[in-house]
């Protein structure tokens, strides 16, 4: 501190200290070979370094960038997928636990399994996985049949698998399973012998749809095998639709409310209705 007037001490913590270095390093700020903070704070000084608020994102922005992170991810766009990580990673608003998961991410973002199963399915190849549910609980399959399809902007494997022990779907669909992407094991998918399948298996469901939703309804195509006005009653849409998963069909269902009505096959409208019931259980005990 020999100079009066063009010298200043800085008290810092080693970390605080260390990390400034870092950054000195990142920018090619050095004296030789070594990081230079007194040209970083120059710098920042003259405004040739733009210092910025660091936790001003809002939550919706923060959770909009992480759920383009997790499309990417399951769309098997890695690197894009990292480039996204290591924004949300550099902001200090993030939560601790979304951190962690990032961090996870970064550290181990290969992902070979997704290519293989992506393999497996363009050469209809029969294959075995592993599985972790959302209860941990690790399950074992031999698939002859899948697809990779998007429930709730979420990617799922679905397909149809030997196993059926812990299916709680109906006994005709009991052998198709939707698997959410991000759960299936790396490292344990390998092919198996076997005739591969056309299709999963299905039934047929009809429905009736009333008031607005019968003139707003617009028909899904992969599914409907039936889109008709009935001429008694009047102003009621019959649609006929081919399932193949017992609880996403219900998750669309009761979005519609009591404008649609399940009609047939009596099995499914049992189900439903018993569904109700429970949900109308918890609101008679509060």
């Amino acid at each position: 501190m020999t100079r009066k007037g063009r010298s200043i001490t800085l008290s810092l913590e080693e970390s605080d200290k260390a990390q400034l270095e870092a950054i000195a390093l990142e920018l090619g700020m050095k004296w030789g070979d070594d990081p230079n903070i007194s040209r970083l704070i120059k710098a920042i000084a003259r405004r040739q370094l733009l210092v910025s608020l660091n936790n001003n994102w809002s939550r919706d922005r923060i959770n909009t960038l992480n759920k383009a992170r997790t499309l990417l991810i399951d769309a098997g766009q890695i690197e894009d997928a990292l480039v996204l990580a290591h924004l949300l990673l550099e902001r200090s608003e993030i939560t601790l636990p979304l951190r962690q998961e990032i961090e996870q991410f970064v550290t181990k973002p290969t992902v070979v399994w997704q290519i293989e199963i992506d393999r497996y399915i363009r050469q209809q190849q029969p294959f075995q996985l592993a599985y972790q549910d959302a209860a941990e609980r690790i399950w074992n399959f031999t698939i002859y049949y899948a697809e990779i399809t998007h429930y709730e902007q979420r990617q799922y494997l679905h397909c149809w698998c030997e196993e059926t022990d812990g299916n709680y779907d109906l006994p005709a669909l009991a052998h198709n399973w939707c698997l959410r992407w991000d759960r299936i094991s790396d490292a344990s998918v390998s092919p198996v012998k076997g005739q591969w399948r056309s299709q999963l298996d299905s039934i047929l469901v009809e429905m009736h749809l009333l008031h607005r939703l019968a003139f707003a309804y617009h028909t899904k195509t992969a599914m409907d095998e039936i889109n008709e006005w009935l001429t008694d009653p009047v102003h009621v849409r019959r649609v006929v639709r081919r399932v193949t998963n017992i609880f996403w069909f219900f998750r669309e269902v009761r979005r519609y409310g009591s404008e649609c009505v399940i009609v047939s096959p009596e099995a499914v409208r049992d189900r439903f209705k018993q569904e109700l019931i429970r949900m109308m259980a918890h609101y008679d005990t509060q």
